[in-house]
């Protein structure tokens, strides 16, 4: 940098001896002047300094070589545009180079303008370059590539953002764009995004150079406005599914009342009883018979960028999946005449490994929609059958009968598919908080001449309870309002219930007694009766027996939970919100939206195929989960009573449910309460790696409490979450202030948690432990046999114990059908973003953030070990042993597949 002191300088000379060019640049720091030149080889030059003179000007010697002459004031600078080819479709194998090829005959495709980031001094408006084509250049089997030059006045500027228009008939997805041949390096446009064919409309990309709003250069400034407002949209009409509009709305599409008035499901958010997060707005007319809801259609729309890719849509998408999964039933139900039919014996259930379902002739599309919505399920073993044979899942492939174990079913609890629920006993005697009048008695069934005995010789319940070593399952009071009317429905029961375990010496759980409630109803007093393991129990296998079904209702109420509250409330439900404020209010050059980035990718679009398939009347969810028709309304009850911004913080989490406790002098500030926690463990070092990241990352761009207090999207962006996307809790004091980096640091970190590990820690096991459907059965038919007992009952409870059970799991279409959609959701995509692992080219660009992230994939990288060695300790009893399946779920990383592992960004699948 050539730096002039002394303000009254006006010419400068030098003398370049060297025999290649020379380039100088340097400013005058006191009257803001800028010198910017090539000097040509064994020249000397003289030229005055002046206000922004051009940073590409380019000085050519004239054939006198005692004079110079300015022959060009102009810079050529390239445009490289990168193009994603699409896979398949319209005309794409036709001829070599697809429907591209067929773009270039026909004529133009893009055109760019390129924008500076100051206005012009004299007429304060923008500078722009005019429009240009581009050419094509060259193609690979995924990209084209496209290019344009600029010829730049000198008095341009710094390029700052570019128009694009799509002058084909089809839409293009635009990769990137690099601008080169500029002298201060190459300028990126991380573009990311789908561009529709219409010639009267543009769409603005900013550089990969990232601005809080106050710092944003003055050409940007209405430009980034504008495009914000552009994002909103005015709220209106029905969105279509080439628009990029983010809006709210209510959940009043889950159900069908068009079809059937049976289908009419409650609005959920925006009233008192059923309080909820936001969706996306699609603006679909109301539904004729009930106004309230929107009207049943094909529209799930979502925001054009946030369709999953071409790979992804292979993996999960409206077509494959709800055709799919409607071919499978229409299958099951050519196979089965009865459709409550369960399983006859344990040894027909392996049958679904082993041999599989005999599936009847399909027509060849019907094929090709199975064998792209379960290929690795479907089995096309001669031209005359087809068979759809599951994978034998990882926990049964170690142990076929683990699914029996007391042990395995406490163990689930800390290091399985929903690690959320397990909490510390706090107070005795366990009491409901639910209104005795309406509910019965509030005191539990559990007492201490139920508990002492299987824990004599280490405690009383006073000591056990003050040592931190009797823990819960509670699903009380959320489920026993529901008992009475989800009884009413055929091929279902409901219970609430409580179980309780103790730790032993060794660091495991033991479970110690189950409670089943059925309040008051039909004139049957409250019902209630505890169950204890075999062992604590009498000697008779009629105990045994019925331990096992009390825990086949309990293992139900789990899945429920953990579906319906740990998985789609708190992860997919809970986010969406944050990811439409995100793009209303964060410009995408403010930094905070690019460190969001990544955790918002396919989020929308899987909650909109959820919508559709799974948690919409007579979805899955309804169909093969206990709660059935009620399931969406008691997630709302959770929503209610359960869900907390700030308690989404794993070391809040766990503190909340007494799994831990703050101490400043132990790893990550936490003691366990649990040592051998391995969702826990595991856990609060990707919580500790992300948190240190975000630090390094807002403490960059927020220096001080007075930037983050001043930048008005941020705030707005924050006012937005709380008031609008959870605006039925937008006046709860537990919502954190954002006033400085410490407060947005925290704000940051929760977000990106929940987005990323705590949705893998719920999802990627889901086939692995609920794919041997017995030992995560999703629906309890039955009641258990000693709630008001027939002879009848007692009978075949004495003679035929396994048909009882039998028939209280779910029936051979509900099992099956909840096999193939964990499959699906338990399943890597090949083109997964995994944290640590995918950078964001703005971060790239900035030394300072480049090296934080850095640090922090390295950090991610060593995770990877720590938990394979802990995994390998014999001491960890709940990860280690025969049999049982390490916990690998926290390690980042992942290929493709059903493999129990892996950390995406973002909630994907």
């Amino acid at each position: 940098m050539l730096t002039l002191r002394n303000s009254h300088v006006h010419r400068i000379s030098v003398f370049n001896s060297s025999s290649f060019p020379l380039y100088i640049g340097g400013e005058d720091t006191h009257n803001n002047s800028h010198i910017n030149c090539w000097f040509l080889k064994q020249r000397k030059l003289s030229f005055p300094t002046q206000r922004k003179v051009h940073r590409c000007m380019k000085v050519v010697m004239a054939s006198s070589s005692k004079n110079t002459k300015t022959i060009t004031t102009s810079q050529t600078v390239k445009a490289l545009v990168t193009v994603k080819q699409r896979s398949g479709g319209l005309l794409g194998n036709l001829v070599n180079g697809g429907l591209d090829g067929i773009k270039d005959l026909v004529g133009k495709t893009l055109a760019l303008e390129l924008v500076s980031d100051e206005l012009d001094p004299k007429s304060k408006t923008e500078r722009k370059t005019g429009e240009s084509n581009v050419h094509k250049i060259g193609s690979t089997e995924d990209e084209v590539q496209y290019e344009v030059s600029f010829e730049l006045a000198a008095t341009f500027g710094n390029v700052g953002a570019v128009w694009v228009r799509n002058e084909d008939h089809n839409e293009i997805f635009l990769k990137n764009i690099v601008l080169d041949g500029l002298p201060s390096g190459p300028v990126h446009f991380a573009c990311d995004s789908w561009i529709q064919p219409n010639t009267s409309h543009k769409r603005l990309f900013f550089a990969n150079k990232l601005y809080l709003p106050s710092e944003t250069p003055s050409g940007l400034r209405k430009l980034r406005e504008e495009e914000l407002v552009a994002i909103r949209g005015n709220g209106e009409g029905e969105r279509k599914s080439s628009d990029r509009i983010y809006d709210y709305d209510v959940y009043n599409d889950l159900g069908d009342p068009d079809t059937n008035i049976d289908l009419k499901r409650p609005v959920l958010g925006g009233s008192k009883q059923y309080p909820y997060p936001r969706r996306c707005r699609t603006g679909r007319e109301a539904s004729k018979a009930d106004p309230l809801s929107e009207k049943k259609g094909s529209n799930f729309y979502v925001p054009r960028d946030e369709v999953f890719s071409d790979i992804k849509q292979t993996q999960f998408t409206t077509t494959t999946v709800s055709s799919g999964i409607s071919l499978i039933l229409e299958s099951l139900d050519a196979i089965l005449s009865d459709q409550d039919l369960g399983f006859v014996s344990f040894e027909d259930i392996d049958t679904l490994y082993k041999e599989g379902f005999h599936l009847p002739q399909l027509q060849a599309n019907g094929l090709n929609v199975l064998q792209r919505v379960i290929p690795k399920l479907l089995s096309v073993v001669n031209d005359t059958q087809n068979l759809l044979r599951f994978d034998v899942p990882e926990a049964f492939k170690r142990d076929r009968f683990f699914w029996l174990s007391d042990e395995q079913f406490a163990r689930e609890t800390l290091a399985g598919v929903n690690p959320y629920s397990i909490q510390v006993v706090k107070e005795w005697p366990l009491k409901s908080k639910l209104d005795p009048q309406i509910y019965g008695s509030p005191e539990s069934a559990i007492t201490r001449e139920v508990i002492e005995p299987q824990i004599i010789g280490h405690c009383t319940i006073e000591e056990a309870i003050e040592q931190k070593k009797l823990f819960m399952l509670d699903y009380h009071d959320l489920f026993l309002p529901y008992v009475r009317k989800v009884r009413e429905i055929k091929g279902t029961t409901l219970y609430a219930s409580r179980t309780l375990f103790f730790l032993t010496e060794q660091g495991t759980l033991k479970p110690l007694a189950i409670e089943l409630t059925r309040p008051a109803m039909e004139g049957k007093p409250q019902w209630k009766e505890v169950f204890k393991p075999a062992s604590h129990s009498s000697s008779h296998p009629t105990n045994l027996w019925l331990w096992r079904l009390a825990k086949l209702h309990v293992l139900a109420h789990d899945s429920g939970y953990h579906e319906l509250v740990s998985h789609w409330l708190r992860t997919h439900c809970a986010v969406e919100p944050f990811i439409i404020a995100t793009h209303r209010q964060l410009s995408t050059m403010h930094p905070i939206y690019r460190l969001l980035h990544p955790h918002m990718r396919y989020t929308m679009e899987i909650n909109s195929l959820a919508r559709e398939v799974l948690i919409s009347a007579n979805g899955v969810i309804e169909s093969s989960f206990t709660p059935r028709k009620y399931s969406m309304e008691i997630s709302s009850v959770a929503y209610d009573q359960l869900w907390q911004f700030d308690l989404q913080a794993l070391p809040n989490d766990l503190i909340s449910r007494g799994m831990a406790v703050a101490d400043p002098n132990a790893p990550h500030g936490l003691k366990l309460t649990i040592e051998d926690y391995p969702f826990a463990n595991d856990g609060l070092l990707i919580w500790d790696a992300i948190k240190e990241w975000v630090t390094e990352y807002v403490n960059h761009y927020y220096p001080s409490p007075s930037t983050v207090e001043s930048d008005q999207e941020l705030q707005a962006w924050w006012t937005e979450i709380r008031t609008v996307g959870h605006g039925d809790k937008a006046k709860e004091q537990w919502w954190p202030n954002l006033k400085t980096p410490k407060d947005l640091t925290e704000i940051i970190t929760t977000i990106a948690w929940v987005a990323s590990a705590h949705h893998a820690a719920v999802n990627f096991a889901q086939y692995a432990y609920g794919g041997y459907f017995p030992n995560r059965p999703t629906i309890a038919r039955n009641n258990i046999p000693t709630e008001d007992p027939s002879k009848e009952e007692l009978e075949k409870l004495i003679n035929s114990p396994e048909k009882i059970f039998l028939e209280c799991l779910p029936s051979q279409i509900q099992s099956t059908l909840v096999m193939v959609v964990l499959n699906l959701l338990s399943d890597h995509s090949p083109d997964e973003e995994y944290i640590g692992q995918y950078v964001e080219q703005s971060w790239v660009e900035n030394p300072t953030i480049k090296s934080a992230f850095e640090r922090f994939s390295t950090k991610l990288k060593e995770i990877e070990g720590i938990i394979d060695s802990r995994n390998a300790d014999t001491n960890l009893k709940n990860r280690n042993g025969a049999g049982v399946v390490p916990y690998e779920l926290m390690k980042p990383f992942s290929g493709p597949g059903v493999t129990g592992k892996g950390v995406p960004y973002s909630i994907s699948i």
